[in-house]
Order: structure tokens, then C-alpha cells, then sequence
């Protein structure tokens, strides 16, 4: 098997690897701005030099030459060398920065050469405590400046697009937002303009930034250049817990980390899953830290003289259960959603199919010509697989309105049908309506009885995407009835460990009075005389992969490891 040698330890490859990355594989580090292994590498900073030889064979044996110490001589290459685009070969011998100081030195130097102009204003920096510059520069880079000359000045607070504004101060010409418009997104609408010390990445003239998927430059970026205008001077990362989750915006299922902070989502961004959506989403995906916060349903509500009026949890169960109770249950209609998780809509069926009543039905949601065949998909909900595999019966809208107008009794898990025009208001009159919404609504509104429940932000729960990959979310964000310390699905920040009631950035404000769905159907089954026992999404999911042989063997360990498991097939025809 081929060999390569680093830092005198022995490594074996297989194929065409470059030196860069399988050096960071392999647990090792070399420092680096403008690489990045999903895009070409086109060895711009210079950062990640590296010393490289190869052993010298004698040219009629073949044999290696061996020295007076019995070792291969070394043929060393005259100059360093980028590990960046540097394709290893059998019997290479590379020294970083860790055993040669030649490298060191080349490394040190070309930081100080980037740091030349760069305005050193990490303290107001966005990017400051993720930066790479910033980390590198305390590992690698010199002590201190031996600049003493004015500084270039670009162009500052450049709004380049809608999601994205440009320092172009800052910026280290590492040309990756350039490359990834080209490479990843395809828009090409990033370039870089001027030469020398003065160039930047602009738009072409009278254009702008509106790619699709333009805050994944600001992600990629190694310094604070690009910055998110809708993130931008709102926090800290140190003062932000990050949880993993996936994107409930689109079918797709995008991995993403939710960025929290006093009990608020101030940002979403990619994380990082091969088989799903590599290091990349789509900007509308990030604009549900709006739906996690904003407009929330506080506390259930009952409608009084056209007017729904905050109530009180027990009357919520008691109200439900003496409509479900005085009901023919023929006459009751479960709606399920795939906005919803696979947990979720278990319930709605436990519950239904323990009063006697029919199979809980759904409606897609696909908006045809939406997708864009990277990570937009003409599904505009998470869970559409999930749905049909745990048996619920799909209906297209005319069909929905005929079940909707044959039932007395409708119980709507949180699916916005009057808002996406699959019912209109009117088909509810003379129905009574209860509804478990996360946001209020026009269909909120039509609610006889409307009960709060949790976002993807505050439970666990799964996901079946598109392509038929189960995935899971995990709580970022506390409840009234929960606490972050107590919940061993969740993860304590830097605040959350040492932050105190009398912090200003600890407030129970930004708490929503809200239960996960199960926790209120175990309640109200309790009410009806039902043996209903769903404690959490972990022992739920148990359940179905017990019961439901499209769910076998499937569980939130094994999703942990797999990061999401594929349950066979090939994508299925939406119907619209």
C-alpha cells in the first residue's frame, strides 16, 4: 500500500488525496485561510507551507539509496511547498511547522504580511472568538507588527445583497466567496476587483448579492469581511450555546447548529453532513430563527363571543375532552402534518386510534418549480415521508375539504392549511376547531379551543426528509416547564453555567408557556380513561421502531452515530 511520511511518522493512502486535508484527517494541523475541501484550491494565502522531498532510488536497481545511517536519502524540493493543492505521492516525506523551522518561519512571515493591512479590529469584529485569522495568529504569527506605515483603506459597510454586508478592510483575498458562487452555488455573481493590496470581492455594477444560498460566504469567510445583516453586532459567540438540528423550512432536512442565547435562536448555520447537504443551506433556512421566536402562541386560548381569550391549561384538557367525548367519533377528524415531527403525528395516531375514530389524514405542501435541484425542494415540509410511512392517509385539498365538511369535530396539528390555501376559513364554520399551533396564524385564528406546543427549537424529535433519511432535532431552547439543566437532551453554554437571575441577559421572558404535543395527548388521554403513556421523543421513536417495520431498528443513538439514517428507497414523486 502507498506511503507517506509526516513529521517522521508513517501514514498509508489510498487514491488521490490531497496532503492538506489528509494531514487534518488524520488528527494533525497545519494552518490555513483560503482552502476549503468542498471547492478547488487555488493556493492563495500561502499560509499552509510545508516542506516536501522524495526518496532518491538508484536508477538501474530500482532499490531506495540509503545514507550512512542506513536511512532513504531525501531529495528535498527546492522551495516550500502549499499542502493545500499538493497531491501525495508514495514515499513523500513532509515536515510541518511541528518538526522543521524553516516552515515555521514561512508560516510566521506570511501571517505577517496578511496582517500588514488587515485593521486589527477583532474587540468589534463579528467574527471575533471564530476567527481563523484571529486563532492563527496566536498560535503561528508573529508577536508583534513591525509595520509602522498607514494602513490601505477599501470600501467599509458595503451592502452587497439583502443577507450580506462587506468590509472590505478586513477582507484577506482568500477568494472563497468567489469560488463558492462559482463552484457551489453557480450564480457567479462574486468577483474580485483591483489588484494588489486594494482588491476586494464586489458585484458586478448595478447588480446584487441575492444568490440563494449567499450567507454561506459569510460562513466561510476567514475573516469578518462578510458579514450576515441580519446577525450582524447582536452577540458573541462565546455568549451563545450552539445545538445541533436539522432545517424544518424545506424537505431537504439540511443539517444546521442553532445558535442560542437568553433563550432566543439568534442565528442559524450549516453543520456539516456529506450524505445530506455537505457544508452548505439555503438562506431561507436560516430565517426560521423568526418562526422559533417570534409571534409565538403563549398559553391556550378559547374562543368566546368570536374572540379567543387566554386560558388555562386545565380547561384546555377538560374542554377537549368533553367535545371529543360528546362526539360520534365518526364524526371526529384527525388532521396530521408534515410539518410536524414523526413523534408528533405517532400521537395523533395513538390517540385516534384508541378513541375508535378514523386514520389521522395530512396534506402536502409542494409548490411546484420551488426546487432547485441542490438543497431547495419543491417540498416545503420536513416530514412528508415521515407521514405516509407511519401510515397516515394522504389527501390532496379537495379531498380534505370533503372529510373536513362531513366532521363535527377537527383537531389540527400544527399545519397552517387556511394560510397555504389548502382550506379556506369558511370550511370550518359550524365545526368545532382544535388547533396545536407553535405561531399564531390565519389558521390560528379560526381556533374554537388553540393549544401552544413546541418548535423543532424545544423538543427532540425526527424528521424523514425527501430522500427518506430519518434525522433529529434537540432542544436549544427552554419552556416554562423545562430547565436546560435538568433535560439530558440538551447542552449548557458559558451563560447557562454561570449566569445568575439578576444577569441582564438572563430573563424567563423568552420562555414560552408551551408543552410538547405527546406530553398534552398522554394528559388528555389520561382524562379520557386511555391508557396513552408518551413521555418523550426518545421512548416514543422506541415505540414506532417496534411497532412500524418502516421504523426498524431505527433509534436517536443510531442517528447520533449514522448523523441520520437512510430507510431505503428512492425519493418519491410529491403530489401537489
Amino acid at each position: 500500500m502507498p506511503e507517506v511520511f509526516i513529521d517522521g511518522k508513517r501514514f498509508e493512502y489510498e487514491g488521490e488525496q490531497r496532503l492538506l486535508q489528509f494531514i487534518l484527517d488524520n488528527g494533525m494541523e497545519i494552518p490555513f485561510f483560503c482552502y476549503h475541501p468542498s471547492m478547488s484550491a487555488p493556493a492563495n494565502c500561502r499560509q499552509c507551507m510545508v516542506k516536501i522531498g522524495q526518496p532518491k532510488k538508484d536508477r538501474e536497481t530500482g532499490e531506495f539509496e540509503l545514507d550512512e545511517n542506513g536511512e532513504r536519502k531525501i531529495v528535498w524540493f527546492p522551495k516550500l511547498q502549499t499542502a493545500c493543492n499538493t497531491m501525495i505521492a508514495d514515499g513523500m516525506v513532509v515536515l510541518t511547522q511541528e518538526t522543521d523551522e524553516l516552515v515555521e518561519r514561512a508560516q510566521k512571515d506570511t501571517l505577517e504580511f496578511i496582517l500588514a493591512n488587515h485593521p486589527l479590529d477583532c474587540p468589534i469584529c463579528d467574527q471575533a472568538g471564530e476567527c481563523p485569522l484571529q486563532i492563527q495568529t496566536y498560535k503561528y504569527g508573529p508577536e508583534g507588527s513591525r509595520f509602522e506605515v498607514k494602513k490601505v483603506h477599501k470600501p467599509k459597510r458595503v451592502q452587497l445583497g439583502p443577507r450580506v454586508i462587506l468590509d472590505a478592510e478586513r477582507c484577506i483575498n482568500c477568494t472563497r466567496c468567489v469560488r463558492f458562487t462559482d463552484e457551489i452555488s453557480k450564480s457567479h455573481q462574486l468577483t474580485i476587483m483591483q489588484r494588489g493590496d486594494k482588491n476586494y470581492p464586489v458585484t458586478a455594477p448595478g447588480r446584487e448579492f441575492d444568490d440563494a444560498y449567499s450567507l454561506n460566504t459569510v460562513d466561510i469567510c476567514p475573516v469578518g469581511a462578510l458579514t450576515s445583516a441580519d446577525f450582524r453586532f447582536k452577540a458573541r459567540v462565546w455568549e451563545m450555546n450552539q445545538t445541533p438540528s436539522i432545517d424544518i423550512s424545506n424537505g431537504k432536512g439540511c443539517n444546521i447548529d442553532l445558535w442560542t442565547r437568553d433563550n432566543l435562536i439568534l442565528r442559524i448555520t450549516p453543520r456539516y453532513n456529506e450524505a445530506v447537504n455537505d457544508h452548505w443551506m439555503p438562506d431561507i433556512g436560516r430565517e426560521a430563527y423568526k418562526l422559533f421566536n417570534e409571534n409565538r402562541v403563549q398559553r391556550p386560548a378559547q374562543k368566546l363571543d368570536d374572540e379567543q381569550i387566554n386560558s388555562s391549561w386545565n380547561n384546555a384538557f377538560e374542554t377537549l375532552a368533553e367535545k371529543i367525548e360528546s362526539t360520534d367519533k365518526k364524526e371526529i377528524l384527525f388532521i396530521g402534518s408534515p410539518h410536524a415531527s414523526v413523534e408528533e403525528n405517532y400521537s395523533l395516531m395513538t390517540l385516534a386510534n384508541l378513541l375508535g375514530a378514523k386514520t389521522p389524514v395530512f396534506t402536502t405542501n409542494i409548490i411546484e418549480g420551488y426546487g432547485d435541484g441542490f438543497l431547495l425542494d419543491d417540498d416545503q415540509a420536513p416530514n412528508t415521508n415521515g407521514c405516509r410511512l407511519l401510515g397516515l392517509e394522504e389527501k390532496d385539498a379537495k379531498s380534505l375539504k370533503k372529510e373536513v365538511k362531513s366532521a363535527k369535530l377537527i383537531v389540527l396539528l400544527n399545519d397552517n392549511l387556511i394560510d397555504r390555501e389548502v382550506l379556506e376559513a369558511g370550511d370550518l364554520n359550524d365545526k368545532f376547531v382544535a388547533v396545536f399551533a407553535t405561531n399564531r396564524t390565519e389558521t390560528s385564528k379560526v381556533a374554537n379551543i388553540l393549544i401552544p406546543v413546541t418548535t423543532a427549537a424545544e423538543h427532540a424529535a425526527s424528521y424523514v426528509n425527501v430522500d427518506k433519511r430519518i434525522q433529529r432535532t434537540f432542544p436549544a431552547k427552554e419552556t416554562k416547564y423545562t430547565d436546560r439543566r435538568l433535560d439530558i437532551e440538551m447542552s449548557e453554554g458559558r451563560l447557562d453555567r454561570y449566569g445568575t437571575s439578576f444577569d441582564n441577559w438572563v430573563t424567563e421572558d423568552n420562555k414560552v408557556d408551551c408543552i410538547p404535543f405527546w406530553n398534552f395527548v398522554s394528559q388528555l388521554g389520561e382524562r379520557l380513561g386511555l391508557k396513552i403513556e408518551l413521555r418523550n421523543g426518545r421512548e416514543i421513536l422506541d415505540e414506532i421502531s417496534n411497532k412500524i417495520p418502516a421504523f426498524s431498528g431505527v433509534s436517536y443513538e443510531e442517528m447520533d452515530v449514522q448523523s441520520g439514517i437512510s430507510l431505503g428507497g428512492k425519493k418519491e414523486t410529491v403530489k401537489s
